[in-house]
């Protein structure tokens, strides 16, 4: 889907940033104990970034991430 894009846009930055987030999130469902409270806020605030950036600039490409990554604008 993102494989062949140049890894510098914005939407490539962001599907990185959604993956990390969900192998954190699962990690963290398996070992309970361990908190990664700053790590997963901070990759949170950067896709939260790059989104607005992205919603700004191009609303239709905005809507169309957030469809392919199955996220909803207010978990962005």
């Amino acid at each position: 889907m993102v494989k062949e894009e140049n890894r510098s846009s914005v939407k490539f930055q962001v599907f990185s940033f959604t993956n990390k987030i969900r192998r954190l999130a699962s990690h963290l469902e398996l070992c309970k104990r361990i908190f990664h409270g700053k790590r997963s806020a901070r990759l949170l605030g950067k896709r939260r970034h790059l989104l607005a950036y992205l919603a700004m600039k191009n609303r239709v490409r905005y809507k169309k991430l957030i469809d392919q990554l199955n996220i909803w604008e207010g978990n962005c």
